[in-house]
């Protein structure tokens, strides 16, 4: 297997080009999961206080640095900030929290989940607190600016507790606002991310300042069917995509490789996951071979500007997104 490449991020740090997305796994597996992750040679792992299993993440990576697979600064561990700690005194207590609950010192990244402030729920009142205030229907919204947020992140930098700072969810419109404002640029964007949403101008703006990507939800519709959304059920299966397959089957890999390549192939890091030590090693090696130019236009042009991950598509309303 080729090692995982690294990308250069515009602070100078090195971040994978592929890992492990803790979005979804469970808590009563996911120190192992996590583990088993850094066994098979993943070392970056995305998680965030909204998915609720950071304490099991932190147990995961510390079972393995005491079985000497790995020292702390072999791995690159991204966090992000919810909605309701947006306020900016509350940004570098929550961080504390996270880290304590990881049982590490910093995190290599972190990020702005989405470009959404809410009323400040205390982490003892509950957590994670999700999107609603009363913790089943009210959403209510927060008086942070996103400057404001920012600005607490620029400290969260310079302080140590984060070794590079960045984005995810914002459009590109957010991006030309923050950099109007912003001292310190985000050194990444996260992003939903797969051949039914290629974002194109979005990352053509990213590049353009050098901004590195970070794709989530690579496989499209099928992240999102245990979620029991319509859109995805309705949608169909990238895996099963006939294109798809006989571009995997010519290249001798699966479904899956083909799509975490395509993104890969374009400077795009993925961080796909999966239960399975056969598919952890694939989606590990996904950078190992290429993907002709014209199969790359041809997976691009499946384009439908379908974008999963929007609250409304739970049934949330909270209309941030088109």
């Amino acid at each position: 297997m080729a090692p995982t490449p690294y990308i250069t991020l515009n602070d100078g740090n090195k971040m994978p080009q592929v890992g492990f997305g803790l979005w979804k796994v469970d808590n009563a597996t996911c120190a192992d999961q996590v583990y088993n992750a850094i066994k098979a040679g993943y070392r970056l792992f995305d998680g965030a206080c909204d998915y609720g299993n950071e304490v099991e993440c932190g147990e995961g990576v510390a079972r393995a640095i005491k079985e000497g697979l790995v020292k702390r600064e072999d791995l690159f561990i991204v966090s992000k900030l919810w909605n309701s700690f947006h306020d900016p005194e509350q940004v570098e207590p929550i961080v504390k929290k996270q880290l304590a609950d990881w049982a590490v010192d910093y995190f290599d990244l972190y990020l702005i989940h989405f470009p959404v402030s809410l009323k400040y729920v205390a982490p003892e009142t509950r957590y994670p607190p999700g999107w609603y205030y009363d913790g089943e229907s009210q959403l209510v919204h927060g008086k942070a600016s996103l400057e404001s947020t920012w600005k607490a992140f620029e400290k969260l930098k310079e302080s140590g507790l984060a070794k590079s700072v960045g984005v995810s969810n914002y459009t590109g419109a957010l991006l030309l606002d923050l950099f109007t404002y912003a001292t310190i640029k985000p050194a990444t964007l996260q992003i939903e991310h797969h051949p039914y949403f290629t974002q194109e101008p979005l990352i053509a703006l990213c590049k353009e300042n050098g901004i590195a990507v970070t794709a989530y939800s690579s496989m499209g519709p099928t992240s999102f069917l245990e979620c029991d959304m319509k859109l995805a059920a309705d949608t169909p299966i990238l895996l099963q995509h006939e294109l798809i397959k006989s571009i995997g089957a010519k290249h001798g890999k699966t479904p899956a490789q083909v799509l975490l390549r395509w993104s890969t192939q374009r400077g795009i890091s993925v961080i796909p996951k999966s239960n399975s030590p056969e598919r952890l090693a694939e989606n590990l090696n996904v950078t190992s071979f290429d993907l002709g130019e014209e199969e790359i236009k041809e997976i691009s042009d499946l384009n439908k500007n379908l974008k999963f991950n929007a609250p409304v598509n739970y049934g949330i309303p909270c209309y941030v997104f088109p």
